[in-house]
This record gives structure tokens, sequence and C-alpha cells, in this order.
């Protein structure tokens, strides 16, 4: 049996609403996160290093990438340059050379996810289709995955174990696909009549059953994916014992927005998603009794969302700057600090003018929605590495604390 969560949700925003403009230019950056948070509220460990920057790489793929991920060993990336491949590089004499382009899809390529353990790459598409590649001497073979959609698959990833994989699609569905060793193919089995609107993301509970999926129709919802012959009992955790595939465990109704970018922590205790109405929710104890917290930004939504640790939370979005969540010493989460800042420069009186100021005021609001009317400078100093909306943000180092990650995201222009 399911259950919602309807809170109270203090829905508030400081600052004015914004356009968003997106510009087909984009860098892939990868940055460390030891730096921490920072503020006498923050968890202890997060400590003074928050007021470190952090170390951050900046690389140029393409001129705009869709999503990324790497390879398990981390000396690969596969990237989608916003179309229907899949373009890999390997980093050889610290430079990226590009080594397979893989050519299957018919429309832009919505996900990549690249398994840890059996160095397998799956890939969704607007086309409706999904592929599983396998590493075959100096190729890679792709094998068509049956999913059954008439809307385009959104977003895809492994299961912990790798033995399925979720896709989202425009359909409101989600299709969960495992491999049929005796007809040698990918099948799926599809969660229906649950959500209203797209699924726009999908995350895995660390028991390999539990599902998490964000959907533009504002909810955030946990199923089961028990699929008897490829899931065992032994994997299966108290409280999923009893559950069946389908079936739902949880639906929060925290969002009065469109939904992205859910993930569970490492532990699987805490689950974090976002709203396009500048929310991020953190749900602890998911199930009959789940507890939430929202914490309100200042500034633009975000779009996705990484588990640092237990006690720590990256979110990336449309401004342009990863964010840093931890939970202060009473266990409320709070925004800490951005971590990519960009010290304002003061410009030269002998080189300014009247003109030069009022146009460089007028292309600050209609690109980041900054306005300056009252005298009062802006929040903050919006670009860094990136000088657009991020979408995509992966582990690159770490285990139980990931210490590097990667973003990418649609820019202006890549500063190296």
């Amino acid at each position: 049996m399911g259950f919602s969560l309807r809170p109270r949700v203090e829905n508030f925003r400081i600052g004015s609403d914004s356009s968003l403009e997106f510009q087909n230019y984009g860098h892939l950056s990868p940055a460390r996160s030891d730096s921490g948070g920072a503020g006498a509220k923050a968890a202890p460990y997060l400590g003074g290093e928050a007021k470190k920057m952090a170390a951050i790489a900046v690389h140029q793929f393409a001129q705009s990438i869709t999503c990324h991920a790497w390879s398990p060993d981390r000396s690969m990336i596969a990237i989608c340059p916003n179309n229907n491949e899949v373009h890999i590089y390997r980093l050889s004499q610290e430079k990226w050379e590009k080594v397979h382009v893989l050519q299957k899809h018919d429309q832009i390529i919505s996900g990549i996810d690249w398994s840890v353990k059996s160095n397998k790459i799956v890939t969704a598409s607007h086309d409706r289709n999904s592929y599983v590649w396998n590493h075959e001497g100096s190729e890679w073979l792709p094998t068509l995955v049956i999913l059954r959609l008439n809307r385009a698959a959104l977003c895809v990833q492994w299961s912990p174990k790798e033995n399925k994989f979720a896709v989202g699609s425009g359909a409101k569905t989600v299709c969960i696909c495992y491999y049929e060793q005796d007809n040698n193919w990918w099948v799926s089995k599809l969660i229906r009549k649950r959500h209203e609107s797209s699924v726009t993301s999908v995350a895995w509970h660390p028991n390999n059953i539990f599902v998490a999926t964000t959907s533009t129709d504002g909810k955030c919802r946990v199923f089961s994916t028990f699929i008897k012959g490829v899931d065992t009992n032994l994997g299966r955790s108290s409280s999923s014992s009893d559950s069946k595939f389908g079936e739902q465990i949880v639906q929060l109704d925290l969002s009065i927005s469109w939904a992205f970018g859910v993930k569970w922590s490492p532990s699987g205790k805490t689950l974090a998603y976002v709203g396009h109405n500048s929310m991020i929710y953190f749900v602890d104890d998911v199930g009959p009794a789940p507890l939430a917290q929202n914490v309100a930004l200042r500034d633009l939504p975000l779009r996705d969302v990484l588990f640092i640790s237990e006690k720590m939370v990256i979110g990336v979005g449309f401004d342009c700057n990863p964010m840093v969540f931890a939970p202060d010493d009473r266990g409320m989460w709070t925004f800490i600090r951005f971590l990519d800042e960009k010290k304002p420069t003061l410009a030269s009186p002998k080189y300014g003018s009247q003109f030069s100021e009022a146009l460089g005021k007028f292309y600050a609001q209609s690109k980041y929605g900054a306005s300056n009317n009252d005298g009062n400078s802006p929040s903050k100093s919006r670009g860094g590495a990136h000088e657009n909306c991020i979408t995509c943000i992966m582990p690159l180092a770490g285990k139980s604390r990931i210490t590097r990650f990667s973003t990418s995201g649609l820019c202006l222009f890549c500063p190296f």
C-alpha cells in the first residue's frame, strides 16, 4: 500500500523572477568537493576549508553537452554532444582523445550511464529506444532494448547490482529493464498509471529494489521493482520484503512545480530532489511516516543533485554554479555556499562609461534576471567555470565520501 505525504510547506522566494536563455555552447568541468561547506551551523567536519575555492579543471568536448558518464576506471568519458551520437574520449598524456563514436539512435540522446562492474553503457533517446553497448575487442556493439514506449525516453540509470536499469519517459511510465538469458535480449516491465506527466529522473536505492522518480506533475514517488527470477530475497530489506513489482511505496507532494534530479544518500536513508520553484527537498525515513524538509533558494532553480556524503549535497542548475547543502547540529538542512564563486572585479574609471555600464546592466538583466535598480549589489556574481545552466552532475572519485565530481551544461563560452 502506498503513502502520500502532503506537509505544510513554507513557499517563499527572495528575489525577482527572471527569464532563462539557452545557448548552444557547453563544457564539462571536474571539480573537487573536498573543500566542504562553511558556516557556524554546518556539520563539524565541514570546517574552515569551505572558505577555499574548489580546484576546477575545464575541458571543451563539444559545443553543447546533453549528458555524460564515466568509465569504471575513470580513464574514459562518454558524452552526448546534443545529437544522436555518443562520443567516447580517453585521457592520454594529459590530453583527451576521441576513440569511439556510438551511432545507432535516430534522435537526440537524453541519458547515458556506464556500469561500474560489467563495463556496459546504456543509452536512452528521444527516438523511444534504448541500447546496451558491450565492448568486444576494439568495438562497442549495441543490443536493442524493447521499451514499448510511444513517447521519448528521458533518463536512464543502472541499478546498484547492474542486473537491471530504469528508463523514465514522456509516456508517463518507467521501464524496468532486465536481461533474459534464454532469449539473449533485454526486455522491460512497465510501471504504468502512476505518473500524471513525464518522468524527468530516476534513482536507485542501494537495496537494488526501490527506485525513486520525479515528474513534471510535481511529485516524487518511490516504487518497488522486485522481479522474480532477477532479484533474490537476500537483497531485499525488511521494509521491501512484501512489496510487489510496481507497488508505490510513497508519493511526495512537496513541490508545486516540475520536479527534477532525485538522488538517494549512500545509505539510502535520505532522499533529495529539486523543484522548478527554486526549492530543494530532503526526505528521511522514506515509507509510511517520512520526515520532510525543504530549503527555499533565493536564486534560480536547480536541475540535479548529488550526495557527496550522508551529510553533504551538491546541487546544480540554472544558477551556473554548484551549491553546497548540509545539515546543522539539529539536523536541519541549509544552504552553505556556492562552490565556484567568482570574485567580482571593479571596473577602472579610466575605461568605464555610462553607456558601457548601462549596456552591462541590460545584458545582466536579459541573461540572468539580475536587477540593480535599488542601488544594492546583486545577491552574487554569477558565472565561473559555467556560464549557463548546468544540467548534469556525476561522481568522479570516492565511494563513501565523494571527493571529486564532474558537471556538464550549456554555456556561452568555455574558460580554460
